[in-house]
């Protein structure tokens, strides 16, 4: 096995982690329905200025 079949083999071993990854994570942020936690979590860094106003 020459290195160029190496590398061809592992460039595409990890185009397709990385295209599962992807579809994953749209799957998880999606399907689930997290986008409350995702609000809340986007809220945080205001919530400090919040406190020091307030």
């Amino acid at each position: 096995m020459s290195i160029d079949t190496l590398f061809d083999r592992a460039s595409s071993v990890m185009t397709v982690l990385s295209f599962a990854t992807f579809i994953g994570i749209l799957l998880w942020t999606f399907l689930l329905r997290r986008g409350a936690d995702f609000d809340g979590a986007a809220a945080l860094p205001f919530a400090d200025e919040e406190a020091h106003h307030g």
